[in-house]
């Protein structure tokens, strides 16, 4: 009897193991991460952490990306960079300077109270006391309150650009009541986005959970963690591993594995949106337009290209993106070393001597930076590599506090992008060449005020041929960019601007 009991519980005992191994085995097509192991959860990995959860006290895209899960605005950006409706359910045009926005009423924020024209009144109005995002509000000059839905945007000019800016974090519609009691956004980020913030972890994650209550219904994944993973293999690895489910920041150098990886998906698209080597057009020697033109014809973009983004991107020698509308390759410069050494000697900027640092803040920016450091000592310019974190550089640039830097900038809209990279009302903010040209702002100015497209654009091609010929830093690539998944994750979408909804996803 002892034989018989103790071969039934031997029997039961491998059962037991067997169906262990069963069960571990079922947790991955993909990994072990908490996607497929957790329907309700995203881990998304990213490159930098946001410098804010608030959402007009910041201009970067690691915060911009944060920002998306959190607050909404009037309008959204489409897949084809049009705005449309988001918290406005519909808007029209009064005059030149005058639009009416007709609101949603069934807009909640995450405190539970209702949204309303009053809300977006006080919203917009304390955005513009914000100098980091002033690119998106300055053209606002009031803002009217017509009945409980309806409110009307005043402009000092007719501005091209007004529906665009509305798309955007900066104009994010946020509790008046909260405005009213001081409150701080960045660590009480109330806004009406689909997910709620639950916790920062500084230098490791933050945590969202689904908005029961959010206007275009509650989101699929219930709780998504945003991972910091700064050096660009680790996050790799950890999306092979099944710790992370969708990585942000993808490193060029892992792309190829990653598509080979059955388990793995990948979307593809040009954002708008220039990497240039960051001229400061303050400092000497760089003050001097025949100096930069050196520098840039100098550069050979092509090995750039090749080295830091293992050819995923494309040659720019334009100062604005290629695919916005309204640009031009006037004036450009090619990689040319006998023509930049023609530009040094004509400028007469002695180089014996000269320091040169370059500013990186990721891996990808440094590899790009020691092609140049070696170009341009083809032309006797000693260059040296200076690496920070991305939060200290993005200080420093912006404070101008530096020579040249490599970083980039992008906008879906053209008459934005000028405002943002060229005019001089944004020097300290987005101006990181620090340009400051009467003659650029009255023509961007200009443009901003043509609300009819084919004049528009007729202007900005002038302009964008105007800043080839000032070379106010010189332009690298642009990089064709990649969101990699959870091959199990459905409803990954992104647009030319970067928008991709974790509210749209779900898993299989």
């Amino acid at each position: 009897m002892k034989k018989r009991t103790s071969r039934i519980l031997s029997l039961l005992l491998l059962c037991t193991m067997a169906l262990g191994l069963l069960a571990g085995c079922s947790k991955s097509s993909g990994g072990s991460g908490s996607g497929s192991a957790d329907k309700d959860t995203i881990t998304v990995a990213t490159m930098a952490e946001t410098p804010s959860l608030g959402p007009y006290d910041h201009n970067a895209t690691a915060g911009w990306l944060v920002n998306l899960l959190t607050y909404t605005s009037l309008l959204r950006l489409d897949d084809n960079l049009n705005p449309v409706p988001d918290l406005a359910e519909s808007y029209e045009a009064v005059s030149d300077t005058c639009w009416e926005f007709k609101l949603r009423q069934d807009v909640k924020f995450h405190d539970g109270t209702q949204m309303t024209a009053a809300d977006v009144k006080a919203s917009l109005e304390y955005a513009k006391t914000f100098a980091e995002v002033s690119l998106f509000n300055d053209s606002i000059e009031s803002v009217d309150v017509v009945d409980d839905y309806t409110v009307r945007i005043n402009t000092k000019t007719p501005d091209a650009s007004l529906l665009f800016n509305l798309t955007q974090h900066a104009n994010a519609i946020v509790p008046k009541a909260l405005i009213d009691s001081g409150n701080d956004f960045n660590t009480n980020p109330i806004g009406t986005g689909p997910y709620v913030w639950k916790e920062w972890k500084r230098g490791d994650q933050l945590e969202f959970e689904a908005f029961a209550d959010y206007y275009l219904g509650e989101p699929a994944i219930k709780n998504v963690i945003w991972k910091i993973i700064p050096e660009g293999s680790s996050r790799t690895i950890a999306l092979e591993a099944g710790e992370v489910d969708m990585v942000v920041d993808v490193e060029s150098m892992d792309v190829d594995r990653i598509k080979e990886n059955p388990d793995l998906a990948t979307v593809e698209y040009t954002p708008t949106n220039v990497t240039w080597l960051m001229l400061n057009n303050e400092k000497p020697g760089l003050d001097n337009q025949n100096f930069r033109h050196a520098i840039n014809s100098a550069i050979d973009k092509e090995s750039v290209v090749t080295v830091a983004l293992n050819n995923l991107g494309s040659v720019c020698e334009t100062q604005v993106p290629n695919n916005l509308p309204g640009t031009s390759d006037a004036n450009t410069d090619t990689y040319d070393l006998e023509k930049a050494k023609a530009y040094l000697e004509e400028s007469g900027v002695d180089v014996s001597g000269m320091s040169f640092p370059i500013i990186c803040s990721d891996d990808t920016k440094k590899r790009a930076g020691e092609v140049i450091q070696a170009n341009l000592k083809e032309i006797g310019i000693e260059a040296n590599i200076e690496s920070m974190d991305l939060a200290t550089y993005l200080s420093t640039v912006a404070e101008g506090n530096f020579v040249a830097a490599i970083g980039g900038y992008g906008m879906g809209d053209t008459i934005s992008y000028l405002n943002g990279v060229y005019h001089s009302k944004s020097i300290n903010g987005s101006n990181k060449s620090r340009l400051n040209n009467p003659e650029i702002d009255a023509m961007i100015d200009q443009a901003s005020a043509t609300i009819d497209q084919a004049q528009r654009e007729a202007l900005t091609e002038q302009i964008c041929a105007k800043l080839n010929e000032i070379c106010t830093q010189a332009p690298l690539y642009q990089p064709l960019t990649l969101r990699a998944f959870n091959a199990d994750l459905q409803g990954v979408k992104v647009n030319p601007n970067g928008d991709c909804r974790v509210e749209d996803m779900s898993w299989k």
